[in-house]
């Protein structure tokens, strides 16, 4: 029996199955020239897949594409019709999760100042906010939202929820969206974890900026165009407000972009979810969601079909 054929990017996502029979066929094809291959299911490349999105369309028997990511808004435009578009949806949710905050900690106890006076053979020490008694607003409450939380209840600090709409589930208040403007005068703390889309898209302006209180910490985990850059940019070379960013727009930073030289924000290279922990979640989803195509039974995380 000719079993489905399966892409993967790259040898690493071999093995998938080390003993027993495999239910579909698994070969590496990591999309940057023509193949003699006809999958039914592509797994993207974790990095750099907007470059060969396009091979996308060459593919007649294409049935699945799998992203190794949980956004998929650069993909979806590329997905064929009647292809279904599946993410790696809570593959990344450790890893993010302990970066929002890593980066909210680093920030408020003052770790880049630290290793800037370290470079220069400086004792620099003096008092900084800790995170424990912070009021910190969460908008986002899917499964990088609610693991960032669950990280937080041990820093003793005061959480408040933010969703697209006000209700209560097993953790609580979850607040609407359009309640901003009278939370966000309240909270030291500011952590963004909602997916890119036309709803969130350009959210965080100069309004939303304006309205948090002096001294305020924004850490976005979520996606850089959330965020207008030049509304923050305006509140951090003010000296108004801090950032913690794990994504920019644009992103990458260019060298010469003003985000590296305003003070008070630290930049990481959008690594939320580039840890160790990423291989063995990724291959658990993997095998689960290849059999269920072999079984043919309902894949996960599926967001248009």
């Amino acid at each position: 029996m000719n079993l489905p054929i399966v892409t993967v990017p790259d040898e690493s996502w071999l093995g998938l199955w080390p003993s027993g029979e495999e239910p579909v066929d698994v070969r590496v094809w990591d999309m940057t020239a023509p193949t003699t291959l006809d999958p039914g299911v592509v797994v993207l490349p974790y990095m750099g897949a907007s470059a060969v999105l396009g091979r996308l369309a060459e593919l007649p028997s294409l049935r699945v594409v799998q992203t190794l990511t949980a956004g998929y808004e650069n993909v979806l435009p590329h997905v064929p019709a009647g292809v279904t578009l599946a993410t790696a949806a809570g593959v990344h949710d450790t890893s993010t999760a302990e970066l929002a905050v890593g980066l909210a900690i680093a920030v408020l106890r003052g770790f880049p100042d630290f290793v800037r006076a370290a470079e220069r053979g400086v004792w620099a020490p003096g008092t900084r906010p800790a995170l424990a008694d912070r009021r910190v607003l969460l908008v986002g409450t899917g499964r990088v939202g609610g693991a960032i939380a669950a990280r937080l209840a041990p820093f003793e600090v005061s959480l408040t929820r933010v969703g697209t709409r006000a209700r209560d589930d097993s953790h609580g208040t979850v607040h609407a969206v359009h309640e901003l403007p009278t939370l966000l005068p309240q909270h030291d703390v500011v952590v963004l974890a909602v997916p890119l889309t036309d709803a969130t898209r350009g959210m965080v302006d100069a309004d939303f900026l304006a309205a948090m209180p002096d001294g305020a910490l924004l850490v976005n985990v979520a996606r850089g165009p959330v965020v207008v850059t030049d509304a923050l940019l305006a509140e951090l070379a003010s000296g108004r407000l801090l950032a913690a960013l794990d994504v920019t727009d644009p992103e990458p930073l260019p060298a010469d972009h003003p985000l590296w030289h305003v003070p008070n924000v630290l930049v990481s290279p959008h690594v939320g979810g580039d840890t160790t922990a990423f291989p063995p979640r990724a291959r658990a989803l993997l095998r689960d969601q290849l059999e269920r195509y072999a079984g043919g039974r309902p894949l996960r995380n599926v967001v248009r079909s």
